[in-house]
């Protein structure tokens, strides 16, 4: 392909979708000047726009009138942002010397190309392995990122642990203070696939919020089939005319099976809406925020500061079965975040201690009973968010 004879014409909407999310996953701050560009290719077949930063991969395609073929490479966000601010017509891109010349209507903008001899070739994406419906993707990497660290010191904390087992996929996320677990089903390749993956939780995340897919298209997930799964160490993504690679975390995610209670030894039943806004008015006087949830017979009592910065305290109605009087203390942030990812009017907790971690799941279709030991048996649930409760002063 001849680099320096590139030209088209392209519509601006489907032009600006494409770059801004290719943009998008470019890198701020390059480590090399080359891996701030934004590969333009035309080809027989329409337009292709990639980057690419060792980590991140993009691919996207968009329908144009190719006139000349060839790749170029210049600025990505730059790019993008001349593409966004120009109007509503079509845009023409052609090299001028070395130079990209874009064009539309009135406006015209020249644009230093960058040499394409030091580009790294782009990953090519692995064997699709299964596919899910794009909101229930989505929805399911959003309620486990969350949860997610962010310190790179602990690389296994900064990832969420995707599971394989035939038709069952289960993702985790933990940051050592909290833990989200979901479960859901997709449509494997294989039958009998089985793997464990680590995907950074950052890029996962940026990802599934960026799904555009139209009609009855599925999002496949791309990591190998039979033995290879996870083996070339990426976990590709193929949705419409999207493509993503990100390398995997080479780390051991912690087990963390053992942190997940089976039983309770009190439950309670309260309403997201009005216990989140409950939280929000008490947390006022204290943004720091160490939320004190004091657990009766019909009521749950919220409260907040100390006596120098000032104290705020609430009740919220709630279905509550235990020990009496039952208080613990969590990070009112941590609490508020789990509340947000349920999706459902109610949340459930199980408590056992003060001292032990506390688990909030979507209210289920029938509350717990106590069982013959006199405890509280954990609902059946596809997703479970553990808190571990902050000390109480004294």
């Amino acid at each position: 392909m001849d680099a320096q004879a590139v030209s088209f014409r392209v519509g601006k909407d489907e032009l600006a979708s494409a770059v801004g999310w290719v943009a998008r996953n470019l890198p701020t701050k390059p480590t090399q000047p080359m891996l701030r560009a934004m590969l333009i290719s035309a080809t027989d077949e329409g337009l292709e726009l990639a980057g690419y930063d060792y980590e991140v991969s993009t691919k996207v395609r968009a329908s144009a009138d190719i006139e000349q073929t060839g790749t170029v490479a210049v600025a990505g966000r730059l790019l993008a942002e001349i593409i966004s601010s120009l109007p509503g017509k079509p845009i023409e891109m052609k090299v001028a010397g070395n130079s990209l010349e874009v064009t539309c209507g009135t406006s015209r903008f020249e644009l230093p190309l960058i040499p394409l001899d030091d580009y790294p070739p782009m990953p090519k994406l692995p064997e699709v392995t299964g596919e899910f419906s794009p909101a229930l993707f989505e929805r399911a990497i959003s309620q486990v990122s969350s949860a997610a660290g962010s310190d790179d010191t602990l690389p296994m904390l900064t990832g969420i642990h995707m599971e394989i087992d035939g038709e069952n996929v289960t993702l985790t996320a933990t940051d050592r203070f909290r833990l989200a677990q979901r479960r859901l089903r997709w449509l494997p390749q294989v039958e009998q696939a089985k793997a464990k993956l680590l995907i950074p939780a950052k890029n996962l995340s940026d990802h599934a919020h960026t799904l555009s897919v139209s009609g009855d298209e599925q999002v496949e997930i791309a990591v190998g089939t039979g033995e290879q799964i996870g083996a070339e160490g990426l976990f590709g993504l193929h949705y419409g005319n999207r493509q993503t690679t990100m390398r995997m975390l080479d780390a051991d995610f912690p087990n963390v099976a053992p942190l997940l209670p089976k039983t309770h030894t009190s439950v309670a039943k309260v309403n997201i809406n009005q216990l989140v806004s409950a939280i929000k008015r008490v947390t006022l006087v204290d943004r720091g925020a160490q939320l004190r949830l004091q657990f009766s017979e019909g009521q749950l009592i919220l409260s907040a500061g100390a006596s120098d910065a000032g104290h705020a305290e609430e009740m919220v109605e709630c279905e509550y079965s235990g020990e009496d009087n039952f208080i613990i203390a969590f990070n009112a942030r941590y609490l508020q975040t789990g509340l947000n990812s349920l999706g459902t009017e109610n949340v459930v907790f199980g408590f056992n201690e003060p001292s032990r971690p506390a688990i909030l799941v979507p209210e289920p279709e029938q509350m717990p009973s106590r069982d013959e030991q006199g405890v509280f048996p954990t609902p059946e649930t596809d997703y479970t968010y553990l808190l571990m409760p902050v000390r109480l002063p004294g």
